[in-house]
């Protein structure tokens, strides 16, 4: 999951703002979609261009009413809808209006912004695509397509439009940082790593851009470097959400297990409910023998919503090693529901059913076990990116 500097629910925001302040919305200008043909259509134009919104979404409906198949009066009808903040109203009456006429201008930018303004980043990738190729000089939908691939967890969809958004506004570091984790999470860490060196030349002070940098370097397996990056997060912003989880991590993966624990309790001290926090913190506890100890960070862990799956797996083993099978085999068998291709899950239920005298299901459970292809360490970025973002 990922050291991300900015939290999903602010990444969210800083997408739907469109990094670069776009307004409340494209607009159709009237030559675009043609002259009135209507007395009514006149009226409802006049309206619009005065700003009296609904007064022209009145009389828009009812040239519509009287000429349901005018593309243009249904164009101008989601322009209206869009200035009273009816995002949903307007994209349907953009798509009608691209149905009676697919070759209007600007409808399909329109349908994308209302898209993107409700937060529906996918759906808005098809019409913003579409507008890109009607008019590839205009930077709009480029940078609209770029967040909106970002958005939605097309990342290396994402990279050449957020490369052209930072080439448009290069001292924009929310944006560079933006492109640089589009980078990380489509594993083209050098690309990243190139971000950093831009965003550390503005700004030395960059927490966030030290740690895009520590987990480009454990992605390049350079685990010593990445150390270095988390330090100089950490010391820059101490205070900084995951970033003592980070480095706990990587110190976990070197077997530095005491430096690790005091990074998962620093940072759960600024948060107490960190899911990964109290897992690994656990899981060290149990790997230093700290047996107790490491019991009850792990049934506080699992007592939450969203426990991770070492939780589990790691309280079934303390429970197993104190006699307490039943309650170790309820553990395991979460466990191997949460992720049924998990080594570690098939084969300590096998050995509890070895150790109760139950030889049909340990073989059962050891055959499932040797079928299944042990995993390596997970990537800084999986353990600290949430799945949804993945």
């Amino acid at each position: 999951m990922t050291v991300v500097m900015h939290s999903v629910s602010r990444l969210q925001k800083l997408i739907l703002a469109g990094v670069l302040c776009f307004g409340a919305g494209v607009f159709l200008a009237a030559a675009q979609t043609g002259a009135p043909d209507s007395a009514a259509a006149q009226r409802a134009l006049a309206l619009e261009q005065q700003g009296q919104w609904k007064d022209a979404e009145a009389a828009w409906r009812q040239a519509l009413a009287a000429n349901p198949r005018d593309a243009a009066a249904s164009g101008h009808l989601g322009i209206v809808l869009a200035r009273e903040g009816d995002y949903p109203g307007a994209a349907d009456a953009y798509r009608r209006a691209l149905e009676l006429d697919p070759r209007m201008t600007g409808l399909q930018l329109n349908l994308g912004l209302a898209l993107f303004k409700q937060g529906k980043l996918k759906e808005a990738v098809a019409p913003l695509k579409a507008a890109v190729a009607a008019a590839p000089g205009d930077a709009q939908p480029r940078i609209l397509l770029a967040m909106s691939y970002f958005g939605s967890a097309q990342y290396a969809e994402a990279i050449p439009y957020l490369k052209y958004a930072v080439e448009q506004s290069p001292q924009n570091e929310e944006l560079r940082g933006v492109l640089a984790q589009a980078c990380l999470y489509a594993k083209q860490f050098t690309c990243t790593l190139e971000q950093y060196k831009q965003i550390v030349t503005a700004n030395p002070d960059s927490a966030q851009a030290h740690v895009l940098a520590g987990e480009a370097e454990d992605g390049l397996h350079h685990t010593p470097e990445a150390i270095a990056e988390f330090q100089a997060a950490e010391k820059v912003a101490p205070h900084e959400p995951n970033v003592h989880f980070g480095l706990g991590y990587l110190l976990w993966t070197q077997h530095k297990y005491q430096d690790a624990a005091q990074e998962f309790k620093t940072e759960l001290k600024g948060d107490p409910s960190h899911l990964q926090a109290l897992a690994y913190l656990g899981d060290t506890e149990m790997k230093l023998e700290e047996t107790a100890q490491a019991q009850a960070t792990l049934e506080k862990a699992v007592a939450l919503p969203g426990a991770t799956r070492l939780a589990w797996l790691d309280l079934g083993i303390v429970l197993a090693d104190q006699g307490r099978n039943d309650e170790a085999e309820t553990d395991f068998k979460h466990v191997i529901q949460m992720d049924p291709n998990q080594v570690e899950g098939h084969w300590r239920l096998a050995r509890l059913y070895k150790a109760e005298g139950k030889t049909a299901e340990a073989q059962a459970e050891f055959a499932k076990s040797s079928a299944l292809h042990e995993k390596q360490d997970q990537s800084l970025v999986q353990q600290m990116t949430p799945e949804k973002q993945r």
